[in-house]
């Protein structure tokens, strides 16, 4: 049943800018140094801003309830820039009241009176990028920042009264234990975020730990290893009071990343910007992913070439994101047709322990179950933690029944 309200309420924003690639990236980026003044970056807003205003003449407006500048490091445009990017999306699109404003923001790159000021032209959601809590690892994967600047950026957080922070850690990093691993999560914990994203370590391969480790073998941690400390992030952040809402992130109440649900629920949103991705009635489509090709592509007016999104496809990709949401996906988003199919496709692993197949309903503490209506009706749901753990096998069963 693929109903749905194809209102774009949501945007995404790449700003590639970064001192210098982490070994495990592959996003387009591009590495200005040390260099606050460096000319590409005005150059790339100007293409950004007439992107906007070219997607926005094709699209009825309608006001978006969040905006996410990622990156690359959206901290080194200065807040005076990000605010001109605003003040264009809410003369073009409009911005509702209330909207979540995010950003990404790395430490070593602002000082207090530059965060107040991403505040002062509206961002309220900011994503601080640890990644570690060890310098010895922090230099191993190429961070740009050290263990003394994480600590004076959560020092400014404080000071500014920021009420809506994160911050992001990795596990499965080269060489990492699970002591240091504990170690990150409980000095996260004693800072006081709001919410925690967790990610686990993926090799891509054209990235210099892709081209370097293989999965599973040293220096990298064994798979046994990081399903521990997949269990021990779990098991720590829920007895301090966070809810884990998402297979790789926490939140205390309130305060779940309303932006990244869009991704999770499978509705559509815009994307501007080098090698971002949008989902709009048309279709998928991804933009060019270098600076040369995305200008000429803006040049030439804007036009998405689309991927056509199949029924099959709506089907897979709405499990494949759904099933990441702990409170999972209402049956009645599915025929009775699918539903026998996916039950079928996943009674082994619910004997296994593994998967929900329903009959309690759900209502996570945010309240995002009532959002979509089915708050009363059997759910389809991933067990925490072993459930998400080993959700690709889940899924892997999943394509292999509805991939045509």
């Amino acid at each position: 049943m693929w109903e749905r309200d194809w209102a774009i309420a949501s945007a995404y924003i790449h700003l590639p800018f970064c001192r210098r690639r982490c070994f495990y990236c592959d996003f387009p980026i591009v590495v200005v140094g040390d260099r606050p003044d460096s000319p590409s970056i005005p150059a790339y807003l100007g293409f950004l801003q007439q992107e906007i205003h070219l997607t926005a003449q094709r699209h009825p407006p309608h006001p978006l309830e969040t905006v996410f500048f990622g990156g690359g490091t959206p901290s080194l445009v200065a807040p005076a820039q990000l605010g001109e990017i605003l003040q264009q999306l809410d003369q073009t699109l409009g911005l509702a009241q209330g909207v979540e404003i995010a950003m990404e923001i790395d430490p070593g790159t602002f000082d207090l009176g530059r965060l107040r000021d991403y505040r002062a032209v509206g961002v309220n959601r900011f994503s601080l990028g640890v990644q570690a809590f060890q310098d010895e690892l922090l230099a191993s994967c190429g961070r740009s920042h050290n263990l003394a600047d994480v600590e004076t950026a959560l020092g400014y957080f404080h000071q500014a009264q920021i009420e809506n922070f994160s911050l992001d850690l990795i596990s499965g990093l080269p060489d990492q234990t699970l002591g240091q691993w504990e170690e990150s999560l409980r000095r996260a914990i004693a800072h006081q975020p709001h919410h925690l994203s967790c990610y686990d370590l993926v090799l891509e391969p054209v990235t210099p730990f892709g081209k370097r480790y293989e999965p599973g073998t040293a220096p990298l941690p064994e798979d046994m290893l990081t399903a521990q400390m997949y269990r021990t992030a779990q098991a720590l952040l829920t007895a301090a009071g966070y809810d884990h809402y998402e297979i790789s992130n926490y939140a205390q109440p309130g305060h779940q990343c309303r932006h990244n649900r869009t991704y999770w629920e499978n509705r559509p949103y815009y994307a501007f910007g080098l090698g971002a991705a949008s989902y709009t009635p048309e279709g998928r489509f991804t933009r060019p992913r270098t600076r040369a090709d995305y200008f000429a592509w803006v040049e030439a007016g804007a036009m998405p070439v689309v991927e056509e999104v199949g029924e099959s496809d709506r089907l897979l990709e709405t499990l494949m994101l759904g099933l990441r949401l702990t409170e999972g996906i209402a049956w009645e988003r599915f025929t009775p047709v699918e539903q026998a199919q996916i039950r079928a496709t996943l009674a082994p692993y619910a004997a296994q322990g593994w998967v929900n197949l329903g009959g309690d309903g759900y209502a996570s503490a945010d309240g995002y179950a009532n959002a979509d209506g089915y708050a009363s009706a059997d759910r389809l749901a991933l067990t925490d933690p072993e459930g998400l753990l080993f959700s690709n096998t889940i899924l892997a069963s999943l394509f292999a029944q509805f991939d045509p």
